[in-house]
């Protein structure tokens, strides 16, 4: 059931939750996108019927707070799949074989709807980010692995077997000597764009290179004080992150294409990238500007909220 009784107000918000491995974080959108409220908590790990519980609880505090009723939406890790109706494809493997969407509507007395995180991201940069006003945004997590997210018109795009974007998981394109082929990727392939040009490939590179394993942000700060080395590791990066953005430049032909991730955070990218996609893309041609997230880590939980139309009320 609601948090509020329907006669208390019929004027609708949006809640936002990102379900995370280690944390759920909940935002609260007012109509013209403004932030009413955000929290987060511990995610119980392992456990689907306490994660169901958690989320439920943080949308009711939320409403019993403001008085108001909510429609809810949901980034999940992995998706929902089309054929079972079940979560897939989730690092959170407790999710895996679970009817998610199902569970929380029932749990919430209304609809949920949900969507993979980077989908999420996808639809927030769309709606009142960097890609806002464009009617193709393709959006990249680049952190910890690597995800993709599409929009049109601000509205997440899932495709039939909802792995829309999951360009993650295409083999690294154009592959160099040296490069096949390719590390192990826990999908169970080699050489996956996720295994390049995620935080933890970027610290793969390094390592392979040196021998000695440091963090992304140790190897940006070691470049800018002039390490060969890690000036090259960053250079191998942007090559690779050049060639998989265009392989989806002729694939997709996105308005813009959005960074996010901690990654996302390192300026030379686009300094670099961009005016390097002319090398892979098809006829030579590629104008596309690649711009880092407006709502940065914030994002993600935004668009969860937008996952609901714009119009206050409304169904799609």
């Amino acid at each position: 059931m609601s948090g509020v009784s329907p006669e208390v107000s019929e004027k609708t918000f949006r809640i936002g939750v990102d379900l995370g491995g280690t944390k759920i974080e909940f935002v609260a959108l007012e109509s013209d996108g403004s932030e009413l409220r955000r929290f987060r908590v511990p995610t119980p790990r392992g456990d689907y019927g306490a994660t169901v519980q958690a989320v439920r609880d943080g949308v009711l505090q939320i409403e019993k707070e403001l008085q108001r009723n909510a429609s809810v939406g949901v980034g999940i890790p992995g998706t929902i799949s089309g054929i079972t109706h079940n979560v897939k494809n989730a690092n959170s493997v407790w999710m895996n074989g679970k009817p998610f969407d199902k569970d929380l509507s029932t749990a919430l007395g209304r609809e949920v709807r949900c969507a993979n995180d980077a989908n999420c991201l996808a639809v927030s940069e769309a709606t009142d980010g960097s890609g806002a006003g464009h009617h193709i945004v393709f959006a990249v997590i680049l952190g910890t692995g690597c995800g993709g997210g599409i929009a049109v018109d601000g509205r997440v795009q899932n495709g039939r077997n909802g792995v829309a974007g999951e360009w993650g998981h295409t083999t690294l394109p154009w592959m160099k000597p040296g490069e096949y082929p390719g590390p192990d990727c826990y999908c169970g392939y080699k050489g996956c764009v996720e295994m390049w040009i995620s935080g933890t490939g970027l610290e793969a590179d390094y390592e392979r290179a040196r021998k000695v394993k440091i963090l992304g942000k140790e190897i940006v700060a070691r470049s800018e004080a002039g390490e060969a080395e890690a000036l090259a590791c960053l250079e191998r990066y942007e090559d690779r992150l050049t060639r998989s953005l265009a392989q989806m430049v002729n694939i997709l032909d996105p308005d813009i294409i959005v960074l996010g991730g901690g990654v996302s955070q390192v300026p030379r990218l686009y300094r670099n990238v961009p005016s390097r996609l002319k090398e892979y893309v098809f006829g030579r041609e590629a104008d596309t500007p690649i711009v880092v997230a407006k709502h940065g880590d914030a994002s993600g939980v935004r668009g969860a909220a937008w996952l609901w139309p714009l119009e206050p009320g409304a169904r799609a």
